[in-house]
């Protein structure tokens, strides 16, 4: 029998404008340890108390070469406080399942990259700043387990649940292993919509499921080329693909959420907001590539563009290191 899931959109405020939306945790697991049949879905909450990887409709391109598009703290901090609720402790393997038409696209190549190459780095081990209740704490260290292609199993529209069936049917098929420290990554390509809201309401979400009773974390990233101006930070990026470049922003938010808080239940604030909510569309100092985009983080030979993410320290700040 099938269980109800119940997705919650967290709350985090836009610096510069009122427009709040968010990206989609789910506060419901998908399947049951029972049951690993997937879910209906039931019911969407969009209330704009709450919201996650926030639609970037604030930062036009043309303020990006005028400096820092934010602060590296805020002027307000709000601490991050813990729930009670697991974190991932490593080895921690990120998937990648490439769902529609990827091809002559070099996503394929930059956000392989940049999994590949993000941990050990000073920017991935503000995440150690998160433990559980045994003193535990998220390692400094990502590995990419490899990805497939999805040519449209669940059509040019994807629901929540067509998200977990991309995900569930790519194990059944043993096209990937069932991984249960895995992050497991659905990046749809810009013909792909998602009904519950991509472009217009987040940019990508997390959540958790159930398959033969192994609990899986995964991850939704929607071609960010489908909407450039709610979920791409500049129209000139660093890599050269403007699509792919925000998804990288929006791939490391969800990674750096799923790590921390894989169950939505072990580190948030007062309003709901995981780590990478906290900072999300924060850059911090900024400066020019050789194509005249702006980046802020070299990660591998690579420059990037990505969100601070929230420094669990004293009061806590929004930082690119640590």
């Amino acid at each position: 029998m099938n269980v109800a899931l119940e997705v919650d959109l967290k709350r985090a405020m836009i610096a510069l404008i009122t427009m709040s939306a968010g990206c989609v945790d789910s506060a419901s697991p998908m399947g049951t340890a029972e049951d690993p049949d997937p879910a209906t879905l039931a019911d969407i909450q969009t209330s704009p108390e709450t919201s996650d990887v926030l639609p970037k409709a604030i930062y036009p391109a043309a303020e990006l070469a005028h400096g820092p598009l934010a602060t590296t703290t805020s002027l307000t901090p709000t601490a991050i406080t813990y729930h009670g609720g697991p974190v991932m402790l490593g080895p921690t393997k990120t998937y990648m399942i490439w769902y529609g038409s990827w091809a002559n696209n070099t996503a394929m190549t930059i956000l392989p990259y940049l999994v590949t190459k993000l941990g050990g780095t000073p920017y991935f081990k503000i995440n150690t700043t998160y433990g559980n209740a045994t003193g535990g704490k998220v390692p400094n260290a990502l590995a990419y387990g490899g990805a497939i292609v999805d040519s449209y199993s669940q059509g040019t529209t994807l629901t929540d649940q067509g998200v977990w069936k991309v995900v569930n049917g790519a194990l059944a098929a043993n096209k990937l292993p069932t991984d249960p420290n895995g992050v497991y990554v659905v990046l749809s390509s810009p013909d792909v919509a998602e009904s519950s809201g991509f472009c217009t309401a987040y940019c990508g979400w997390h959540t958790y499921g159930y398959r033969n009773g192994t609990k899986l974390r995964f991850v939704f990233v929607g071609g960010a080329a489908r909407c450039l101006s709610a979920c791409a930070p500049q129209a000139i990026s660093p890599n050269g693909n403007p699509g792919a470049d925000g998804m990288a922003s929006t791939l490391t938010h969800e990674i750096e959420e799923t790590v921390t808080d894989p169950d939505l239940n072990a580190w948030f604030d007062a309003g709901g907001a995981e780590n990478a909510d906290k900072c999300a569309w924060k850059f911090g100092p900024t400066y020019a590539t050789a194509n005249g985009a702006r980046a802020n983080v070299k990660i591998g030979t690579r420059d990037f563009l990505i969100q601070q993410n929230w420094l669990n320290v004293g009061l806590g700040s929004c930082a690119m290191s640590y």
